[in-house]
């Protein structure tokens, strides 16, 4: 009975245009006047109410509970407390407090319930409190043991505690479970996480350990930690090796005579000293109506990893080959990438070939694309190939002589493709890319900044050239397709770029609406002759979006590239591996049905390959920051020139000629009260107007450097005087100081002693000492 009224109520309720209702004028509409009816009826409000289906308003009326609109995102923690939950890229995030973010942790998909809208007036974004985790992002800890002692583990049924490596986590305390494997005190460890923060344990977790990865002070377990905590398989299955052992070493072109035969064309590989996967080949020549016929031949590495395979499962899982300082984490087992879809000098391979005809112009006039059996005449090095085309090196020179007249049109070729792809307005920035130098253990010994000569710009070159021509090539056909596309920026961004720009005396006429590639090409050009150029450049670089694969073509905004995908390296990327199974696919079947096939799958490889591209750049910057990190450990007190390349509230970030950067924190600036004017990027000495902003030459000492936070201290010991920026009226020191009070206290040091400034510095509001500058 109750049941029946219960629905009848609500019924009544949800289709009733009126929004309250006493009990009498249920009961009338319900037909449940009479004494029995009338205190069923009340009986079953008063279980609705506990159910929450119902609640009484102020008078006493029934009504249905307000829905509460809840808005999905994830969640991004900062390391204070509080956080954001983006919601759409699109749109800003909403601002989580501290205590509204429901326990949630870095990287959680939840619900969001608004409790302050934006206001776009005072430049305020909205706030909001999470009130569901839908799904945790964080299913594992990578970190250091530490064993309890026998009486703790009795006591507490725990084997001890992790010291999380990821930074994000360093909040938390992980306790771990005395159930499965027992550690040995300072191994690091995987543990699978069993229970996250809830009321009362905010800031514990609990796990079991599922893996030991090694001891901490095993040489190489700094590295093989930070591959763990980005969840970066380092080997392959049983099933995987047994499938690329079945892979044969060698060919015979005689088995292959459908394909084209391609052995007699003049072939090199160009690729740095260290090189073992080979997979992209060229050959040049200049032809009688003054064009150029260039080849690509990459490595057919889908003709060996086929579909569904455990090989491409394993190899689509991880997207990407990671790159790291002593070593490469790579998308398919040696067998293959080193072995036969290596292409090797003078044996036979099978390969994709893009044959290009090019005007002198740039432009690809005709082309044919087609699988191929190919055999390279020699295995070039960048730095042969400079030598021979920069130094003209006698040696070298006659070491290669039959092969001296192609380099040469190489070189006339690319120029033809560079002035093209310039005239159009693709972005160049001349960026200084460090090489951390390590001995045996994995301790870095030298920081040395790799130099792109001639050979590296024409294989540059090429390699764009045919990527280009596949993706024009498949979008002409309507067929569905992957690319590499790479959006224009926002404009607020842009905005905020050409602010800063104008700060260096760099003024941009078109500053609202689009802005072409050629707009930003000529502020790369003006900036060029400046001290600040490389300082612009990392600016323009971080106002951009990433790159992205995708199944929609869009174009390449950075490249000005109207088609533009990844073709030419198979061996350590997936969307390479699969434009290449797309060709052969097509080839032989353009039918709706494989048309439709295609369509539905591409979109989730493109989404997956973008994020595993991304989990890579993460892992190889962390890596990168760590041992850079450890290589100053080796140059406390040391001084060394440097250039301001960042300014924020709280301090300054200086990037040495080696590219290591490191945090100049305000505390550390003793002569005077330094005010931020963020419309400038500067700190502004209230009483002495001394000014440090971007691009400024300094001079600073090394002070710390922790290879486990992965950050490096300096402080000041002189500067270039520069100008003051114009700002607005400053604040009154009362009014400062009273928004300086919750900024923390300087860190103490591991032994527990604090900075060498004894004397109480004012802090901006911002991030404390130490803060990793956000990339």
């Amino acid at each position: 009975m109750k049941e029946t009224i219960k629905t009848k109520v609500l019924h009544f309720m949800e289709n009733s245009s009126k929004k309250s209702f006493s009990m009498e004028e249920i009961a009338e509409n319900l037909g449940l006047a009479k004494s029995d009816d009338f205190k069923a009826l009340v009986q079953t409000i008063a279980t609705m109410e506990r159910e929450e289906l119902v609640v009484f308003n102020k008078k006493g009326k029934v009504k249905l509970p307000t829905k509460q609109v809840l808005l999905e995102g994830t969640f991004r923690a900062n390391e204070r407390g509080f956080g954001f939950v983006t919601i759409d890229p699109e749109e800003d995030d909403v601002y989580i407090g501290k205590e509204h973010t429901g326990y949630a942790m870095d990287g959680d998909l939840v619900a969001v319930d608004i409790i302050k809208p934006a206001d776009p007036a005072d430049g305020l974004g909205a706030e909001g409190q999470i009130v569901e985790i839908r799904q945790r992002n964080t299913t594992q800890v990578v970190g250091e043991f530490q064993l309890f002692s026998e009486e703790e583990i009795a006591d507490t049924d725990l084997y001890g505690v992790i010291i999380p490596k990821e930074k994000k986590l360093a909040g938390f305390k992980v306790l771990i479970s005395a159930v499965g494997l027992r550690p040995v005190d300072g191994n690091i460890v995987i543990a699978e996480i069993t229970h996250y923060p809830e009321k009362g344990y905010a800031d514990s977790l609990e796990g079991m350990v599922k893996n030991v990865i090694g001891h901490k002070d095993e040489p190489g377990m700094d590295i093989l930690s930070v591959l763990a905590a980005h969840h970066v398989p380092t080997e392959f299955s049983e099933e995987v090796l047994e499938q690329a052992n079945q892979v044969p070493d060698s060919i015979h072109p005689d088995d292959y005579p459908d394909r084209k035969n391609r052995q007699d064309q003049m072939i090199v590989t160009i690729d740095g000293e260290e090189a073992k996967d080979l997979d992209d080949a060229v050959s040049v020549k200049k032809l009688d109506n003054g064009h150029f016929f260039l080849a690509v031949h990459i490595a057919d590495v889908s003709y060996y990893v086929t579909e569904n395979s455990p090989l491409d499962k394993e190899a689509l899982e991880r997207g990407t080959s990671v790159y790291l300082t002593d070593r490469v984490v790579p998308m398919l087992p040696q067998r293959l990438s080193n072995g036969i879809c290596s292409l090797n000098p003078k044996v036979p391979r099978l390969a994709m070939s893009c044959e290009m005809e090019v005007d002198a112009q740039g432009n690809v006039v005709s082309s044919d694309i087609f699988p191929s059996v190919i055999q390279t005449n020699e295995r070039m090095t960048y730095t042969a190939i400079n030598e021979i085309l920069e130094d003209e090196n006698p040696k070298t020179m006659a070491q290669y002589q039959d092969l001296v007249p192609m380099f040469q049109a190489m070189k006339e070729l690319h120029e033809c493709l560079e002035a093209m792809r310039t005239k159009r307005g693709a972005l160049t920035f001349e960026d200084n890319e460090a090489q951390v130098v390590v001995d045996e253990s994995g301790h870095p010994l030298d920081i040395v900044l790799r130099q792109r000569g001639i050979g590296e710009r024409i294989i540059e070159s090429f390699m764009l050239c045919a990527n280009e021509t596949i993706a024009k090539h498949y979008q002409q056909l309507n067929l569905p397709f992957i690319y590499r596309i790479h959006e224009e920026p926002k404009e607020e961004k842009i905005q905020q770029f050409f602010d800063f720009a104008a700060t260096l005396g760099i003024l941009v006429k078109s500053k609202k609406g689009t802005i072409s590639p050629k707009d930003l090409q000529e502020v790369v050009e003006r900036a060029a002759e400046k001290p600040e150029s490389m300082v612009i450049n990392t600016m323009l670089l971080r106002s951009m979006q990433q790159a992205r694969y995708s199944e929609e073509n869009v174009g390449h905004y950075g490249l000005a590239a109207e088609y533009y995908t990844h073709f030419t390296s198979p061996i350590r990327r997936y969307p390479d591996l699969l434009v290449h199974r797309l060709i052969r696919s097509y080839s032989k079947d353009t039918s709706k049905a494989n048309q439709s096939k295609w369509a539905k799958e591409i979109p989730d490889i493109a989404q997956h390959s973008s994020d595993m591209e991304r989990r890579a750049v993460d892992c190889e910057r962390d890596v990168d920051s760590m041992k850079k990190a450890e290589y100053m450990q080796d140059h406390i007190d040391e001084e060394f020139d440097g250039v301001i390349s960042s300014v924020v509230k709280f301090g300054f970030f200086v990037e040495l000629p080696n590219t290591i950067e490191g945090l100049i924190h305000v505390s550390e600036l003793q002569n005077d009260y330094f005010q931020f004017v963020e419309s400038q990027l500067a700190l502004v000495g209230e009483r002495t107007n001394q000014t440090f902003k971007i691009g400024q030459q300094v001079k600073v000492r090394v002070t710390k450097a922790d290879p486990e936070t992965r950050e490096v201290d300096f402080e000041l010991v002189d500067a270039q005087e520069v100008a003051p920026p114009q700002q607005k009226k400053q604040q009154n020191r009362k009014q400062r100081r009273k928004n300086q009070e919750d900024i923390p206290a300087k860190k103490k040091d591991k032994n527990g002693k604090k900075g060498k400034n004894k004397k109480k510095q004012p802090f901006y509001k911002g991030a404390p000492k130490g803060t990793k500058k956000k990339r």
